[in-house]
Parts: structure tokens; sequence; C-alpha cells
């Protein structure tokens, strides 16, 4: 390596190392990251990668990562060809550890720029003036008698209708950004220009990791395992978007994604999005109070616990040790992003489903 290349290499290490500093201090300001970032740039950013991405009919995203991926390796391939060779120079020792860092920080700053600097946004709840009051177990039951008999009212709802739940990609796009539509009208948080959803590219893959939907940073795109239970789709389709919106953390796009489903004019979405805040209550109360939890599951009705079991079958069809393994990595990159609660944080959306509904309950 040449005296201008190893130079070269200092000078990047030196300005991507300055700007993750910059960007990690300026994250240090949820008022600062709302004012100019999450409600500033991002949503230009956001807009223009939806906009960008709709122009192609397939998730772009997953060849972006998967062309990522194979850049990696063909680099550690590389790498091992100078070792076998025995063509490493001692400058190496230097400039190879430089460009592993340099890649790294690269990847960081954009994976910051483009959408991860919302982690640091103030909590949604704050915009939205939903309280953050504790529940006792008494209440906590409560709002499990108050969803499952909403859930299972929303249900015969659907059976009335004589329709089964089978949207397509399309119409869950069309009815979800409907929905966002009908909210932004109170709430400019859920306004949703140039709106991008796409199914994931191998959907089962996707399921064989356990996995609903998920947000593309690098693409802009919300991506939708597309083989889930019809019922499933339309609540983590208004979760995905989400996230598009700048909702970093998973608690938060649930209470997104509950808002949007739950007003829209299209009972499925409405079932959707109730029958799915019915698990997280009902785990909750699971824990809490495990004698409660068998007297409520039993006021279920027999067509909710069909889905239920319709749903449980479905990712029994997949490796369940996998999805073990995925759930354990997925709680440790939501610690490593501040969220220290890890996967328990999404029990924070009973807390609000308690505050948005506990005056209704009471009466």
């Amino acid at each position: 390596m040449n005296l201008y290349n190893f130079k070269s290499v200092i000078l990047r290490s030196a300005i991507f190392i300055s700007l993750t500093l910059l960007i990690f201090f300026f994250s240090l300001s949820p008022t600062l990251v709302q004012s100019y970032y999450s409600t500033g740039i991002y949503t230009y950013i956001s807009a223009t990668l939806r906009f960008i991405s709709s122009i192609f009919p397939f998730a772009i995203g997953d060849i972006v990562y998967a062309l990522l991926i194979g850049f990696v390796f063909y680099k550690i391939y590389r790498f091992y060809q100078l070792i076998r060779k025995k063509q490493l120079q001692k400058s190496h020792r230097i400039t190879v550890p430089l460009q592993v860092l340099n890649f790294g920080l690269l990847l960081y700053i954009i994976f910051k720029l483009a959408w991860g600097l919302n982690y640091s946004r103030p909590s949604i709840s704050e915009e939205l003036n939903i309280g953050n009051q504790k529940y006792n177990v008494k209440e906590l039951l409560a709002l499990g008698n108050y969803f499952v008999d909403k859930t299972n009212a929303l249900k015969n709802q659907c059976l009335a209708d004589g329709n089964e739940i089978h949207f397509s990609l399309r119409q869950l796009r069309e009815q979800a950004v409907a929905a966002y539509a009908k909210m932004a009208k109170k709430n400019n948080v859920f306004s949703y220009p140039q709106p991008s959803v796409k199914s994931v590219l191998v959907p089962w893959v996707i399921s064989k990791v356990g996995i609903e939907g998920y947000y593309a940073p690098l693409s802009g795109e919300a991506n939708i395992n597309t083989d889930l239970p019809n019922f499933v789709k339309p609540y983590v389709t208004c979760h995905e978007i989400g996230h598009q919106l700048g909702i970093a953390y998973e608690d938060e796009a649930n209470l997104m994604g509950y808002l949007t489903a739950s007003n829209s004019d299209n009972i499925y979405f409405q079932y959707s999005a109730n029958y799915e805040m019915l698990r997280y209550i009902l785990f909750e109360i699971r824990m809490k109070s495990p004698d409660d939890y068998k007297a409520i599951r039993s006021k279920i009705s027999e067509h909710v616990l069909a889905d239920f079991k319709a749903e449980k079958e479905f990712w029994r069809k997949y490796n369940g040790q996998m999805f073990g393994y995925m759930d354990a990595a997925f709680d440790r990159f939501l610690k490593l992003n501040n969220q220290k609660k890890g996967i328990d944080s999404y029990q924070d959306i009973v807390i609000w489903l308690w505050n948005i509904h506990k005056e209704e309950i009471r009466k």
C-alpha cells in the first residue's frame, strides 16, 4: 500500500469518528432530536426514500442487505487470500483494522441519519397526550375483560359480514393508508406521504426466523410477511408504517399500529388491532395473576380462540428453536439501542391501553 492510500485511510477514520461523536452527542438531547431531526430533516429523508422505493414492485431493501452481506464475505475472502499467499504487508496491520472500523462507522452513520436517531426522540405517548399511570391487578383484569368483550364483538361482526379476510398486499396498503389519513386529521404525527408497503422477498425465510414484518431503514420500506395468517396482517401493516414515520421503539410502534387500525373504517382492521392487543393483555394477566388468567380466557369466544390456535399452528410449522434464538438476539438489539428492558418493553403497550380506555372501563 502506497503512502497516499495509507493517509487516505487515516483521514477517513478521523472523519468517520468525528461524525460518529457528533451524532452521539446530538442524540443526548431528545428535544433537539425531535425538533431538528424527527419532525424536521427525517420527514424529508423518509419521504424521499419511500418515493424511490415505491417505484420498484419488490423489496429493494432486502436486495441492499443481501449485497452488503455479500460485500462483507467478499472482503473476508480477499483478506484470507492475502494471508494464504503471504502477501500481507506491515502497513496492513494498521490499515486493515482501520478499514474494518471505517466500514462499521459508515454503516452506523448512515443508519443513524436515515432512521436510527429516532431512538432518541421523546416518547410518542407524550405527543399523543397518553398518560403512564400504572394499573393494579384489579384494573388489569378490568382491561382484560373489556378487550375480551370488544374482540368477541368485532369477531362476530366479521363473521356476520360473511367474507373471510383475504387481503392482497395492495388492499392492505390502501386500507392502512386510509386509516392513517383518518388519524392524521386528529394529529399530524400520523401523516403518511409517499406510502411504500412491500412484501418481503422470501416470506418462508422470514417466517423461519419468527418475524412478522420489519422496517428497512436504508430503503424506507415497510416489509410485511405475507405468509402470515390473514387476520394478523392489517395490524402488522399499521405497526410497520409506524416505524416508517420515525417511531423507533417497538412498544411505541405497537401504540401507533393499535390506534390506527382500531380506528379504521374497515372492521377487519379493527379486529386485527384488538386481537393483537388482547394477546399482550392476556400475557400480562398470566404473569401477574395466573388464576384470573384462566377465568378471563374462558370468556373468549370459540371463534377468537380458533384464531389463536391458527396463529400458533402457523408458527409451529417453522423452527421453534430458531425463533427462540432470534427472540434472544432481538432482545439484545433493543438493549443496545437504549431500550434497557428489552422485549419486556412491549408490555408498555398495556399501560397505554389502560390509560386510553380507563375512563370508559370505569363507567
